[in-house]
């Protein structure tokens, strides 16, 4: 359950103090000083994935400052990737300045001095992620702090869709979802990190196969599933069609090809089973994701040479012992 925060019911001469103690209890401890005489009310919706905190924020003008008292008192630094989605917001750290509209994303790291400046009624989703967890160089995160990415194009556009649907979806999660979603969400700003600098085709590729595999077991999870597609397992992930393909190339493979082969091997290894012969060739299939018997008759043919019904009887009859090697191609 998401747990909300607002100092609306509270009068205006109540509202600064509450929101400095609302604000640094939900993020980390900071300074914040609001640029009304009157201020306006402010709320915080934050949510859970694992080790992700998100909270969707908006309030009236202030400016928000992280120096070097809060840092030494704070002993967990995060990363923090803020999208904004009213008003604008001037960021300043590592000897940068940058202002980040409606539609466009930052970072921060909370482990260094930064100064966040709104001077409007403002909106904007916030990202935690634990510093620890993020594998990457130190000077890479460095360079990057205060920058403006536009979400436009490229990995940045991946992580700012990806981000955004997660924030919205977060309260119908499971853990064991959340938890996958908020290790994808790490992997991609991971990715965009080590492409911005310089590294998206060396030390970038560990995050790409990370991924590949999370969506490898949500597929054996769920090959007996006739609906299982290259568009619900995007869905699932929260990301692109176009990146779940891209994904499966690394490995010069397709995702349809992939599903294919290990359903074909499950039933392969269940067609030579003692009960396999009550069952019935059309079932084992169906079991597995086959929809058509005839469909899965000359797939299977394509990948052993023989037809399921010929491959059960032969091993009835002892040419098979266990199992054996024969695979099916994967496209």
């Amino acid at each position: 359950m998401p747990i909300v925060l607002s100092t609306e019911p509270l009068t205006a001469a109540d509202r600064a103090e509450r929101w400095h103690e609302v604000v640094s209890g939900t993020f980390m401890p900071m300074d914040v000083n609001l640029l009304e005489s009157k201020p306006s009310p402010g709320t915080i919706v934050s949510s859970r994935l694992g080790t992700l905190h998100i909270s969707r924020v908006q309030a009236g003008p202030q400016v928000v400052r992280r120096t070097k008292r809060h840092i030494s008192r704070d002993d967990r630094p995060s990363l923090i990737v803020s999208l904004q989605q009213r008003g604008t917001a001037t960021k300043e750290q590592d000897g940068r300045e940058t202002v980040i509209g409606p539609g466009e994303f930052s970072i921060s790291d909370s482990s260094r001095l930064f100064r966040i400046g709104l001077d409007e009624e403002f909106a904007f989703t916030s990202f935690h992620f634990p510093r620890e967890e993020l594998h990457v160089r130190d000077e890479d995160l460095q360079a990057l702090t205060a920058t403006t990415f536009t979400g436009e194009e490229g990995s940045a556009a991946l992580v700012a869709t990806y981000l955004a649907r997660v924030a919205r979806e977060a309260e119908g999660f499971d853990e064991g979802v959340g938890r996958r979603a908020a290790a994808t969400a790490l992997d991609l700003m991971v990715m965009l990190i080590d492409e911005r600098r310089g590294r998206a085709a060396s030390e970038g590729a560990h995050v790409a196969s990370a991924s590949l595999e999370r969506v490898k077991e949500h597929i054996l999870r769920n090959l007996g599933d006739p609906g299982l597609s290259p568009s619900t397992i995007a869905e699932a992930h929260f990301m692109s069609v176009r990146y779940l393909h891209r994904l499966f190339q690394l490995e010069d493979l397709t995702v349809g090809g992939w599903i294919r082969t290990q359903r074909l091997e499950r039933c392969r290894r269940e067609l030579l089973r003692p009960r396999a012969a009550q069952a019935g060739v059309a079932a084992i299939a169906q079991r597995w994701g086959f929809v058509s018997p005839s469909h899965f008759s000359r797939v299977f043919r394509a990948a052993y040479g023989t037809t399921p019904r010929e491959w059960q009887l032969q091993g009835r009859s002892g040419a098979h012992r266990g199992d054996v090697d024969g695979t099916p191609t994967e496209e």
